[in-house]
């Protein structure tokens, strides 16, 4: 019974923790282009994308030609920004800022109003 109990408090710590979203992109370190991505998970995402790397199987298809040239130790995982769920805020809603987010940073990096190149050369 003890292992029963303990399952079901992890269950609930799991479903009660703060969930973090955002935006990131997938850098090409040699290149410098970049797939920008957004996540209701981040840490989620970051652990998808390390297990590519480890694995050598490409995280996106718009990557697939650079990563199997390159391999994924040519590529990095950079958070943007973040964004913690609200406490009345739903699933839906919360996916839906990001999708927001993401809006906002596509335009950022590659807007007519951007200063300069900005961090990233070219988005996937």
């Amino acid at each position: 019974m003890k292992a029963t109990q303990a399952r079901r408090d992890i269950k609930t710590q799991y479903k009660e923790r703060k969930k973090t979203g955002g935006v990131f992109v997938i850098r090409n370190t040699a290149t410098g282009k970049a797939l920008l991505l957004a996540a209701a998970d981040l840490q989620g995402s970051r652990n998808r994308f390390e297990f590519a790397q480890k694995t050598g199987s490409c995280i996106d298809l718009k990557l697939q030609k650079d990563w199997a040239e390159q391999g994924g130790g040519a590529f990095a995982f950079e958070v943007l920004e973040e964004l913690e769920k609200g406490e009345t805020q739903t699933d839906a809603e919360f996916r839906e800022d990001i999708a927001v987010l993401k809006e906002i940073w596509q335009e950022k990096l590659t807007g007519e109003n951007a200063d300069g190149p900005g961090p990233i050369a070219r988005l996937y």
